[in-house]
């Protein structure tokens, strides 16, 4: 019996064989620990969870960032830490790539690991302290939300597991700015 998604018109193998990508199994509109858990690369891209949260996954996701520079700084010297942002960024371009695959959305809200290497070079380069941070945090969400040029265009036109971190790191860049110009005024 033929099959009755098909039509004559349609190539043979059906109308799969058309698309240019692969179409995931499922598109997930929110992402849930189950589809996190069997891979490596949902953990990353995800946050390690904190990007599960059903609002504001983004600041959830750079709040738990925060904790975890918190937690790693007393052992990591600047050389280090900048090692780490470094090798996260690649391991995020690999593990944004193929969640946002398995998603069936390239740069899905919840994949908050590009706002957490992000933020973690922001804390690294402003004023060590709860104040300084602390505006740091709303200066970097606010960048990353409102996408000022050249990140929105950035988002829009680099594809791929890049470009969900090429955004985010352009967002920290002007953070980094805002600080450099209000201590050059202001001090």
């Amino acid at each position: 019996m033929p099959d009755p998604s098909t039509t004559s018109a349609d190539p043979p193998g059906g109308p799969e064989r058309l698309r240019a990508e692969p179409v995931p199994e499922r598109v997930w509109a929110r992402p849930s620990f189950a589809f996190m858990k069997p891979r490596l690369s949902r953990w990353i891209a995800l946050g390690f969870g904190s990007g599960l949260s059903p609002v504001a996954p983004g600041t959830v996701g750079t709040l738990w960032a925060w904790a975890a520079f918190a937690a790693l700084d007393p052992f990591l010297w600047d050389a280090a830490w900048w090692a780490v942002i470094a090798a996260s960024f690649a391991i995020g371009c690999w593990a944004c790539e193929r969640t946002g695959r398995d998603l069936g959305v390239s740069d899905h809200g919840g994949m908050v690991w590009d706002e957490v290497v992000a933020f973690w070079a922001v804390l690294l380069v402003v004023p060590p302290g709860f104040t300084s941070q602390l505006a740091a945090f709303f200066v970097f969400r606010i960048f990353d939300v409102v996408k000022p040029p050249p990140i929105r265009q950035v988002d829009r036109k680099v594809k791929g597991g890049f470009g969900v971190m090429l955004d985010d790191a352009i967002a920290a860049f002007y953070t980094v700015l805002v600080f450099a110009v209000w201590k050059a005024v202001f001090r």
